[in-house]
């Protein structure tokens, strides 16, 4: 059973050491994205498997720039006012995906409260641009909350995503710290729309530990997803970015994360990947073969 909760300012365990980002590969993708002038959330957000993702040349693009309007205390990204949306972005994301030769992409972005559909057309852009350059090509999309807007949901649905990912992130009490100007029930809402709106496309969210959170809110989170209609689940170990950020709480050992990957399927989830660096794109690909024949 996964720990409660641990001391602050605790030692990162040995199981946390991390390839240096380095090889042919990984130079390719990060010149590719920088000819494109793209943005990734590999690179943005500091993810510890990007040597990994890059070296597999693969990535996770970031649509509608790389500045938040939010404060989340977890995350990496900066914030602040964005910049003017570039409307070729989807395009750009198209070519460069065709020169990686990806036959399953990740969209995400960040969030864009400036925006009166939250982005939502430009994610609805890029599913289309992507398939229209790249025959064949599964896109995965992981949209922020649109502030509850079901309008701007629809509208990315209506492209017919292979998967729709929105992270809860947290449990519902750590929503004030951790998520600031998110709603843990919006985010349950809007997985349970997506269900009800497009019921063939599945559903997926990603859970963080190491936060502060005690075991039975765990379950109350993983139980609240499901029964919203969520099926597919990433479950991974909270780093924090830097001393500003939320401080990490609890690491959580491999073992511990394969208890989570148990409860998470007894609870009746069709798939689940449960690791220390695990994050929501994380091996996509793989994980929507594992079990899409299921929805």
């Amino acid at each position: 059973m996964p720990r409660k909760i641990e001391k602050d300012n605790i030692r990162k365990p040995e199981w946390f050491k991390i390839k240096a980002p380095l090889g042919t590969n990984y130079r390719e993708v990060r010149s590719l994205m920088e000819s494109y002038g793209l943005h990734t959330v590999c690179q943005e957000a500091n993810c510890p498997n990007r040597a990994e993702c890059y070296g597999a040349r693969t990535a996770t693009f970031l649509i509608l720039g790389d500045i938040c309007t939010r404060g989340c205390t977890f995350c990496n990204v900066r914030r602040g006012r964005p910049r003017e949306v570039l409307q070729n972005e989807p395009e750009r994301v198209a070519e460069a995906a065709g020169k990686l030769g990806l036959k399953y992409v990740v969209v995400t972005s960040v969030t864009r409260d400036d925006l009166p559909d939250g982005g939502a057309s430009l994610f609805a852009d890029t599913i289309e641009a992507v398939r229209a350059v790249n025959r064949g090509c599964r896109v995965e999309v992981l949209i922020p909350d649109f502030r509850g807007n079901f309008e701007a949901l629809k509208t990315v649905l209506d492209a017919k995503p292979d998967v729709l990912n929105h992270n809860i992130e947290t449990i519902e009490r750590l929503y004030p710290a951790v998520r600031k100007g998110a709603d843990y029930k919006r985010s349950l809402e809007l997985i349970s729309r997506v269900r009800s709106y497009s019921p063939g496309i599945p559903t997926k969210s990603g859970l963080m530990v190491g936060l502060g959170e005690m075991f039975d809110e765990i379950r109350k989170a993983l139980e609240d997803l499901h029964q919203a209609g969520c099926r597919l689940l990433t479950i991974g170990q909270y780093l924090s970015p830097s001393k500003k950020h939320h401080p990490v709480i609890a690491y959580y050992s491999p073992e511990e994360f394969d208890e989570l990957k148990k409860m998470a399927l007894e609870i009746g989830f069709d798939g689940v990947v449960s690791g220390p660096l695990i994050r929501s794109s994380y091996r996509a690909s793989m994980m929507y073969s594992n079990s899409g024949s299921k929805h």
